[in-house]
């Protein structure tokens, strides 16, 4: 009977050991500079999770590419991978990276660290993107001085290839035709504009009013919480 019991207790205590290695594995982020600092060596594994084309505009050096919205493509790719060894993953904003994430974790792989913030929280501190491609950027003086003075317009800042910005295309059609005046940002290239409005996430949208700004909101969301922002 003891020892029933002391088994009962080694398999309670494995299970609850294994669920809190598991737990903190899927909250392992680091901040971009940590992130940074831990990539520098050789040893470890990059996984950019980013299309192709986000990719192509600007990655982190030594990165390996697997589309995490191309579910084919990603389980094909990470399966070089190597699950004993740490690895080091990030998309834009870090919503797609934190997702692959407890995937990888969940087939097996020891040791996931992931951007918090993405490859924008990555910009924000300065530090070097490898083959970016040389697109003109407007700075924030050429934008405001871009927007109507006279009104209020909504700023819609997204991305192409970004699922929620999709989402809210239709949205913001309906409003363009009520009147409402919708000015586009494509933030996957104009990086540094979207540093200095401090945006991190896409969608992000922020009506300005002569030329400030007045209210943000971030993600998807309603017709009616996008018409909010212009009251």
């Amino acid at each position: 009977m003891n020892y029933i019991k002391h088994f009962t207790k080694q398999i309670a205590l494995l299970f609850f050991l294994t669920f809190l290695s598991n737990s903190f594995a899927q909250r392992a982020e680091l901040g971009a500079k940590s992130f940074y600092d831990s990539i520098q060596s050789k040893k470890n594994q990059l996984l950019d999770v980013r299309t192709s084309n986000e990719y192509n505009q600007g990655h982190i050096a030594g990165a390996f590419q697997a589309d995490w919205n191309n579910p084919d493509q990603f389980k094909e790719r990470v399966a070089s991978l190597d699950k004993q060894q740490p690895l080091y993953i990030y998309c834009l904003a870090g919503s797609r990276s934190s997702a692959a994430q407890k995937w990888l974790i969940k087939e097996g792989f020891k040791t996931v660290f992931n951007l918090q913030g993405g490859i924008n929280a990555w910009n924000l501190e300065d530090l070097p993107l490898e083959g970016k491609k040389e697109v003109k950027q407007l700075s924030i003086t050429e934008f405001l001085a871009s927007l109507p003075a006279d009104k209020t317009v909504l700023v819609d800042i997204g991305a192409e290839w970004c699922p929620p910005c999709k989402k809210m295309n239709p949205i913001l059609d309906e409003l363009s035709k009520e009147g409402i005046e919708i000015i586009r940002v494509d933030g996957g290239s104009q990086t540094q504009l979207v540093k200095e409005l401090g945006v991190i996430a896409f969608p992000t949208f922020i009506t300005f009013k002569n030329g400030a700004e007045v209210k943000r909101i971030t993600g998807i969301c309603s017709k009616e919480t996008l018409k909010k922002l212009l009251d």
